[in-house]
């Protein structure tokens, strides 16, 4: 094997990655193999979807966008780039109620990893969720829908239920959206209205360095749910608007950005950091995430500022997000509104495990939960009151372990066998 993940930091262990073209076909490679896991479009930066078997990559089969206007949902393939399905609900007069930096990420690797855009209101990607077909050990599907007993426990899965072939999510009328960019935020504005400066918009990131005199740029998505669109503030506190486009936060000069300068688009053009036909952020970069309750959240980023110079060396650049709270048993936001501090940081191994630790270090003191697809090293512990019930959960749905990989025993507790 010498598949990579896409920014190329993963090397795959797997035996094999199969390729089906249909459901069928995937339903009959899961049932020939003792040991199988889903792998999509390989955003995962650690072993979250590598395995000791085989590899079965769903991206190939049909997207088979299904919209239902009545109930206000559609439904895909799981292996469909979000990219495809998002331009397909806005030509079609239907939105998602967010989207996560990248539109290059599929539809089932982000959900079940509980992957996110931004926004004060809104919840993950996996929020959406209506209901997930899965195959099961023996080949069959297997459907679990909104209102089911294992639906809360189903969405956010990693993997360890079993393949799944189609998703479908919530809808909503289409809206356009705006995207201004603000430089000059001082960190005591940042520290101090830091609500305000995330209730600026409809979707709001926040770039740092740390070690700098002011905090950095304010990415500031305004939702325009009608024609008008109206002018946005010059200033957002200390910080100026300015028209420039803003390149790649984690890349100088690299221009992979989504239209800036206050320009009206479709909520599927502008929702996203990063274009769909350039490579998205730095591309050659190790990537971690932390989410913490909302009202700690300015103690946290505190925490990781006193340790500026232990991250700087290994770091590109970090992001700060809030995202609503959820009923979803594994969702890092399972229970309380969060901030998310999210790292890019340089393709250097080492100095990012010494970076990595001592922000796991810093944040130990306020419940961090990791983002599952980043890379960490910190016990996930009881941060997730409901991780036995899922352990429960995978055992009763794969009592023979099909679906496990080293990666679910090693931070989840699910055994090989």
């Amino acid at each position: 094997m010498t598949e990579h993940n896409w920014a190329g930091t993963h090397t795959f262990a797997a035996e094999d990655i199969v390729r089906p073209a249909t459901i069928a076909e995937a339903q009959r490679l899961v049932a020939e193999h003792d040991r199988i896991r889903s792998i999509g479009t390989r955003h995962s930066f650690n072993d979250l979807a590598d395995g000791d078997g085989v590899l079965l990559d769903l991206t190939a089969i049909d997207p088979d966008i299904v919209i239902d206007d009545d109930a206000r949902t559609v439904t895909v393939g799981a292996g469909t780039r979000y990219a495809v399905v998002a331009r397909h609900l806005a030509d079609h007069g239907w939105a998602l109620h967010n989207m996560g930096s990248l539109p290059h990420i599929s539809v089932g690797g982000a959900t079940a990893t509980s992957t996110h855009g931004s926004g004060d209101r809104n919840g993950s990607l996996a929020t959406a969720v209506r209901g997930v077909e899965f195959i099961a050990p023996d080949g069959g599907l297997r459907r679990v829908s909104a209102g089911d007993a294992d639906f809360a426990g189903s969405v956010v899965h990693l993997g360890a239920l079993g393949p799944v072939t189609r998703i479908t999510l919530a809808v909503e009328p289409t809206y356009r959206v705006r995207q201004d960019t603000y430089t000059g935020l001082t960190w005591d504005d940042l520290f101090e209205r830091f609500d305000e400066v995330t209730a600026s918009g409809y979707s709001v990131s926040v770039f740092t360095r740390w070690n700098t005199p002011d905090v950095g740029e304010v990415w500031v998505k305004e939702r325009l749910d009608d024609d008008s669109a109206p002018d946005m503030p010059d200033r957002l506190l200390s910080a100026r608007r300015v028209a420039a486009k803003a390149d790649s936060p984690a890349a100088d000069g690299v221009d992979n950005t989504t239209e800036q300068g206050g320009v009206a688009g479709d909520w599927c053009d502008r929702l996203p950091h990063f274009r769909i036909d350039a490579t998205p952020s730095n591309g050659d970069e190790i990537q971690t995430e932390f989410w913490v309750d909302r009202t700690r959240a300015v103690e946290a980023i505190s925490a990781v500022r006193a340790i500026a110079d232990r991250v700087e060396p290994a770091l590109l650049v970090t992001e700060l997000r809030t995202v609503a709270a959820d009923d979803l048993w594994l969702s890092p936001g399972f229970g309380r509104d969060s901030v998310c501090i999210h790292f890019t940081w340089k393709n250097e191994p080492d100095a990012v495990r010494d970076a990595i630790a001592h922000v796991e270090r810093a944040l130990a003191p306020f419940d961090p939960r990791p983002h599952w697809g980043k890379v960490f090293s910190m016990p996930v512990g009881d941060s997730l009151p409901h991780l036995a019930d899922f352990r429960a959960l995978a055992e009763r749905v794969d009592p023979g372990g099909k679906f496990r990989g080293p990666y679910l025993e090693r931070v989840l507790g699910l055994p090989l066998s």
